[in-house]
Formats: structure tokens, C-alpha cells, sequence
């Protein structure tokens, strides 16, 4: 006596099957638009150091006395918003 399976389950396994592989398609290509961000605001923050005249050892010592006294909410919220705006304005085509 031979079993049939449903025709259904091995059409809803192979649709699974092609699911499960555009979900790594889609997640490999996310790690690789993720490391083009990271290099993009890279370059950003050293176009902001540079165009400031800062030295590495400069910014080193920003960042840790930043640390030691926080810059209040407001202030860090507002320069970001000033940032976004200002960059907005020199993004290239």
C-alpha cells in the first residue's frame, strides 16, 4: 500500500525552502549596506575633525572630557539636528 503525502505540504515545504533562502539573501545584503553606513559616517566624522582643524590627540581629549562632563541633552540633540541639516546641504550626487 503506498502513502500519499499531500500535494500541498511539499508545496508549502519548497515555498519554505525559497523563504528561507532570500532571508539570508536579504540579511547578508543588510550586513553589507550596514558596513557601507559605518564607512559613510566614517568619513563624515573625519571631514568634521579635519575641517575643524583638529588632531586625532585633540579629538581624544574632547571625547574624554566629554566623558567626564556630559554636554546636557538639549545641547547634544540640537548640534546633532545642526549637524543633519549642514551635511544635508554638502552631500554629493
Amino acid at each position: 500500500m503506498e502513502v500519499k503525502m499531500n500535494t500541498k505540504i511539499s508545496k508549502m515545504q519548497a515555498e519554505r525552502e525559497k523563504n528561507v533562502s532570500k532571508i539570508s539573501e536579504l540579511q547578508a545584503r543588510n550586513k553589507e549596506i550596514d558596513g557601507q553606513i559605518t564607512e559613510l559616517e566614517n568619513t563624515d566624522i573625519v571631514g568634521l575633525v579635519r575641517e575643524n582643524g583638529l588632531t586625532p590627540e585633540m579629538l581624544a581629549q574632547i571625547i574624554k572630557a566629554m566623558q567626564k562632563k556630559p554636554l546636557p541633552v538639549e545641547n547634544v540633540l540640537t548640534r546633532g539636528a545642526n549637524y543633519n541639516e549642514r551635511s544635508d546641504t554638502h552631500e554629493e550626487n
